[in-house]
């Protein structure tokens, strides 16, 4: 049974968004202290049924050694490059703009801005994970685009420097999204515009809901947590009293569907087991089993969707705000 005080996913929500200790490893070098009532907090999120993210025992974001190449090439083509294009066939700047984009990751939306801006937009993309940067960096070249590894609640930007920002499934893993948005909305000009998408509910999302659950069944005891956490910010409400919190106005939200369709099971799986922060906990805890569970994967991608092409459904929520 759920705490009294605590009762809706909303609920649960704004407590995440407000725990700025949550995923540390994200945003801080070094962890801090965990508070007595923070724990607290903590624990009864992880043991909530419609929130269930242990947030303390495992980095989420760390996107790091061959998990941003493998990100990069099997699951950015089906899930992610989609969606990039929906979200910057939105954007509209004047010609000499300046763009700033959080989260960049390996470079996927980028591309996609800067083949859509002018070429005269100044676009500048940032990541806290070095490792994704320079990934994406390797893909550019130089001379595009201006790369920054910063963090998304401190931005090392100046007041009222960018005309747009943009973001692709970068919101969820904030662990405190009003100070976030706060930061987002500081560096925006005025009448600039905050875009973003999140993943909706595992529900809708054919692909993640498969990795998630045969995954879950190599550790039934306790099974990672990381693919609870992109799929954490669906509920409207909390985001919107969050942006508006923050000084935005104009709030728009949009359901996105779309098909996602990868070259063959096998090659998803990998993009599933190897290529998100679940394979560090899968390493951490039973290394020899990475095969097994590699193989399970892909055996459930066929089974329920075919293969060479694998093809699901997948949907993401897109938010649009502006600065007064």
């Amino acid at each position: 049974m759920q705490p009294e005080s605590i009762k809706t996913h909303s609920e649960l929500f704004k407590l995440q968004s407000e725990l700025t200790s949550v995923d540390s490893a994200r945003f801080n070098s070094t962890p801090p202290a965990r508070a007595p009532a923070g724990g607290q907090i903590v624990d009864l999120l992880h043991s909530s049924h419609t929130c269930n993210v242990n947030f303390m025992s495992e980095n989420h974001a760390a996107f790091v050694g061959s998990i941003p190449e493998n990100y990069d090439r099997y699951l950015g083509p089906p899930m992610c490059r989609p969606n990039a294009e929906d979200l910057a066939a939105r954007l509209r700047v004047a010609p000499n703009a300046s763009v700033l984009e959080l989260a960049c990751g390996t470079g996927i939306l980028t591309r996609c801005l800067r083949d859509r801006l002018p070429a005269e937009a100044k676009l500048t993309a940032t990541d806290l994970n070095q490792d994704m940067i320079n990934y994406a960096i390797a893909k550019f070249g130089s001379g595009s685009v201006e790369w920054k590894q910063a963090d998304a609640t401190e931005l090392p930007l100046a007041d009222e420097s960018f005309d747009a920002i943009v973001s692709q499934f970068g919101v969820m893993f904030v662990p405190d999204k009003a100070h976030a948005f706060a930061e987002a909305h500081r560096v925006l000009k005025r009448g600039g515009q905050l875009l973003f998408n999140v993943w909706d509910s595992l529900e809708y999302n054919d692909f993640a809901r498969t990795g998630r659950e045969v995954v879950n069944g190599f550790f039934e005891d306790d099974p990672p947590t990381f693919y609870n956490v992109p799929f954490s910010s669906y509920e409207r409400e909390p985001m919107r009293e969050l942006l508006a919190g923050a000084g935005f106005t104009d709030i728009q939200v949009a359901t996105v569907p779309k098909d996602a369709t990868a070259p063959s099971a096998a090659e998803l799986a990998i993009g599933l087991v190897e290529g998100n922060p679940i394979i560090t906990a899968i390493k951490e805890r039973m290394p020899e089993k990475i095969p097994a569970i590699r193989t399970a994967v892909t055996r459930a991608l066929v089974d329920r969707f075919g293969d060479a092409p694998v093809r699901a459904k997948m949907q993401a929520i897109v938010w649009s705000a502006r600065k007064n």
